[in-house]
């Protein structure tokens, strides 16, 4: 592999440029633009843990990288162009690959992850497309709590009121090249979601890497902190991350027939809901994450499917041949986008190549339906289902399959040691 040259904007001083971790959450680092030219031929030496750090940075023993072979280097190529930040002038921002000191992809970069099934649905004679739904808070920095109160969901009002702050997320995400379609204040306070139009599925992971990112930047440039955390209030919505997708061949969508979703549309849903389950880990990574998977709360709790309909698992979207598409409704705004649709997308190509048929549709309340299998809602459920799925080994590989299912089981382990202020408030006075 070599790097690919990318002119710099005109007053650029600083290259702010990074990639997904394990968790999905953008590292890098920022460099001159007298070192650009160079960056751009021979990469920018980085450790190969940032791929098996958790989300607060701790790092820990595991096969691919360790105290053994001394945490070695790789490197980090753009691969996006660099474009200016708004809120901060002279700096420029863009998206890279990484690279191992051997010029070969490295096996726990999550990115290879979906980059084969990007390869396998193109060999099957498909292009994927992929829209994103993201909701995340807007908080107070200090109190860590929301500075509106009460639910207005879709209020014009709230919206102007939040235009102050989610105004520059809109305008100015979007003149850093990732395309947003709208915004809109969501079912608690302080919760907003935001929806990126549709591209490649390798594209559409990428933008929600640097969406997140620039998100938090631009929060806290207007006096916010913005969180992606699935559940941070339990007596309130939580954030979730939806996928929208279709399959495109000679220029048309194949899983429309006349605006109806279409047979092999049908055999993608019969995929996606038989590994739903197994696969919960990908989009529920934390022990506060499944706090998001409880019934009534628009999060589904079993692999139900049905048209327009937002209590099942996986939601049929009707209309022009174009619009046609399957929602899936599980995911948390916090997981990794590469490994959440590398899932999704391997379970709906098997779905097709075994033409698989979906369940009995569900057309009324989908959190009673009797005929969909549940899915975890608690990630020891989720854990154990991951650690006895060989699909899973399949899509990530031996080394990215463990270090998901390790840090997962570390969380655990980091919950299970803690005593809660709910337990000292209900029992140290009553015993």
């Amino acid at each position: 592999m070599s790097g690919a040259s990318f002119t710099l904007p005109e007053g650029t001083h600083t290259v702010a440029m990074g990639l997904g971790d394990l968790n999905g959450i953008m590292r890098g680092k920022r460099i001159p633009s007298t070192h650009w030219d160079h960056i751009c031929n021979s990469g920018n030496a980085l450790s190969i843990a940032l791929f098996a750090i958790d989300m607060t940075s701790d790092v820990w023993d595991t096969p691919y990288v360790n105290f053994d072979n001394g945490y070695p280097d790789m490197h980090m190529f753009p691969i996006t162009q660099p474009v200016p930040l708004p809120w901060e002038p002279g700096v420029a921002f863009c998206l890279a690959r990484a690279e191992g000191m051997d010029h070969q992809p490295i096996p726990i970069d999550p990115r290879n992850a979906l980059v084969k099934q990007v390869e396998r649905a193109a060999g099957m004679g498909f292009e994927v497309n992929v829209g994103t739904e993201l909701e995340f808070h807007l908080l107070d920095p200090e109190t860590r709590q929301p500075r509106d109160e009460g639910i207005q969901v879709y209020s014009l009002a709230r919206a102007a009121e939040l235009e102050h702050v989610l105004g520059p997320i809109r305008q100015q995400i979007n003149e850093a090249g990732i395309p947003i379609e709208q915004s809109n204040p969501e079912y608690a306070p302080g919760q907003v979601e935001v929806n990126i139009r549709y591209g490649g599925a390798l594209q559409a992971a990428d933008r929600v890497v640097m969406f997140r990112s620039l998100v938090k930047q631009l929060a806290g440039a207007h006096g916010y902190l913005a969180t992606f955390m699935a559940k941070p209030f339990i007596d309130q919505s939580g954030n979730g991350f939806h996928t929208h997708y279709s399959l495109w061949k000679d220029g048309g969508n194949v899983f429309s027939e006349g605006g109806k979703l279409s047979a092999l549309g049908r055999n993608f849903v019969g995929g996606l809901q038989k590994r739903m389950a197994e696969t919960a880990l990908c989009g529920a990574t934390t022990p506060n994450a499944f706090r998001r998977r409880q019934p009534y709360t628009f999060c589904p709790i079993n692999t139900s499917w049905g048209i327009d309909n937002r209590t099942v698992g996986i939601r049929i979207i009707e209309g022009n041949d174009s619009a046609v598409r399957a929602e899936k409704r599980d995911g948390s705004a916090d997981c990794n986008p590469y490994m959440l649709i590398a899932a999704e997308l391997a379970a709906g190509l098997d779905g097709i190549e075994q033409g698989l048929e979906p369940s009995e549709i569900a057309t009324g309340n989908a959190y009673e339906e009797a005929d969909a299998d549940p899915i975890p809602t608690d990630i020891r459920d989720a854990v154990e289902q991951a650690r006895g799925s060989d699909f899973m080994k399949s899509v990530f590989g031996d080394d990215l399959f463990e270090l998901l299912v390790q840090q997962a089981e570390r969380e655990i382990g980091f919950f299970d040691e803690q005593v809660t202020q709910v337990e000292i408030d209900r029992y140290m006075t009553n015993f």
